[in-house]
């Protein structure tokens, strides 16, 4: 059994071969096998974009590989930060908040220019990570995660990605990207989502 997720996100596949690892299959990146895509996430939800990425990556996979249909599953996430001062924003639009090529550090720099003056307890913000699975025979798979924090006063940390250097967690002190990479598999959004799947899939295999 392979499992492809529909991700070139180096990173991203790290955690992913972290978390996944004790499942008796073959991890790999949709580069690794051999598809290249940029399927339009037009849903309305984490969830719904996570859905039409594994379906699409699913269907063009047994098109390209149709001998190995059934021993291939796909999954896909759709994950984001959500911040409540600013109804929800980035959300599901947080890959292209401010421009898809505009780098994190602006895209930070500008988030904490916005909730300038901003109360520590308005500041609450989550991550959240939704993953969906497509098996075969029509079977599908869902989980979402979350991790609860609030959006700091500062630029911190060197580790993670994306939002993470802004991403503050009052149980650490810190932001995500200043814990260890095993602190934050253990707390974050995908971990859990992860994880979540990991079951299931335990289940399905």
């Amino acid at each position: 059994m392979r499992i492809v997720f529909a991700t070139g996100n180096k990173d991203k596949m790290k955690e992913i071969r972290d978390i996944l690892g004790g499942l008796n299959a073959q991890i790999l990146s949709m580069k690794e096998a051999g598809v290249e895509a940029d399927v339009e996430e037009n849903g309305s939800t984490f969830s719904e974009n996570a859905r039409i990425k594994a379906d699409a990556i699913y269907e063009l996979l047994r098109d390209k590989e149709p001998s190995a249909e059934d021993e291939t599953i796909v999954l896909a996430d759709d994950s984001g930060l959500e911040i409540d001062f600013l109804g929800g924003e980035p959300g599901i639009y947080s890959a292209r908040y401010l421009g898809k090529d505009t780098p994190y550090t602006e895209k930070n720099s500008i988030i904490l220019e916005r909730l300038k003056g901003v109360k520590d307890e308005d500041r609450t913000a989550r991550f959240v990570c939704a993953i969906a699975a497509a098996l075969p025979g029509g079977k599908k798979l869902d989980t979402r995660g979350t991790m609860e924090g609030r959006i700091g006063y500062e630029i911190a940390g060197e580790n993670g990605f994306g939002y993470d250097p802004i991403f503050f967690l009052p149980e650490y002190g810190k932001t995500s990207a200043e814990i260890s990479p095993d602190e934050k598999n253990a707390i974050s959004h995908r971990g859990k989502a992860l994880r979540a799947m990991a079951e299931l899939l335990r289940d399905n295999l």
